[in-house]
């Protein structure tokens, strides 16, 4: 940005707050994350990656200052119709910063081109055509479709055409938590399995070719979260994978 362009910005800037004091809030949170993300930008002056974590962990400190209290005060008072929240909310991405893809509990489905061609597809055009440098699987807290997992019956008797087949892809979760968690009360192990479930997405993205072999080449990193928007928490983490085998589940 030339000289006088960023001084026009800082003087717009200026004028706007003087004729409306109530920004002044809203502008001190942005200018922190623009500092932030600046701060990261360079060292020695020489333009480094961006930190993919530090990116979603300063999103989502800014959606939980300037966001989430009037947010959830509004959740406190009726039940949300959509407890996920759409993830460029959340985390404060930029129109076109984020390719979206939402379904029933977020679940990524193993590779299959006749199944699940799909939720395929959008992977395909996110790794080859976009050439993504990372995938997040985000889950929730109090999602509708662990719920549904976790109550579906052991003979695995279903009551509905299309979703609880479809949760049935992280069936993996529902057994470990059942196996590691079973003393706890149902609503516990769905918070569980919320998190379990994750890792097994991330798993089944490794079942896709291109994606294992972006990983393998590191032109490519998959991260899982958890969203907890009753706690106001956003947690991150990721998995080691042995590339060397292929994947079952």
């Amino acid at each position: 940005m030339e000289k006088n362009s960023y001084e026009d910005a800082i003087a717009g800037l200026k004028k706007l707050l003087s004729e409306k004091s109530d920004l002044e809030g809203v502008a001190a949170a942005k200018i922190k994350q623009i500092t932030a993300e600046l701060e990261t930008a360079t060292v020695n002056g020489s333009a480094k990656p961006d930190d993919p974590v530090q990116r979603l962990k300063t999103g989502f400190d800014f959606f939980k200052k300037e966001k989430y209290d009037s947010i959830w005060g509004t959740c406190q008072r009726s039940e949300p119709k959509d407890s996920r929240v759409c993830p460029t909310h959340v985390l404060d991405f930029q129109p076109g910063e984020a390719f979206v893809v939402r379904n029933i509990a977020n679940m990524v489905p193993p590779y299959d081109q006749t199944r699940y061609a799909g939720v395929g597809a959008a992977i395909e055009y996110a790794v080859l055509q976009l050439k993504v440098e990372n995938i997040v699987v985000i889950g929730h807290s109090c999602c509708g479709g662990i719920k549904g997992l976790m109550s579906i019956p052991d003979d695995g008797t279903t009551s509905s055409d299309f979703i609880e087949d479809w949760v049935k892809i992280c069936m993996p979760a529902k057994t470990k938590v059942k196996a590691d968690c079973g003393q706890l009360s149902f609503a516990e192990q769905c918070t569980n399995c919320e998190m379990e479930a994750v890792n097994v997405s991330l798993a089944n993205l490794l079942t896709y070719p291109f994606v294992k072999a972006a990983v393998a080449k590191k032109t490519l990193a998959l991260l899982g979260s958890h969203y907890d928007f009753v706690k106001g928490t956003f947690d991150i983490w990721n998995l080691d994978y042995d590339l060397s085998s292929s994947v079952t589940l």
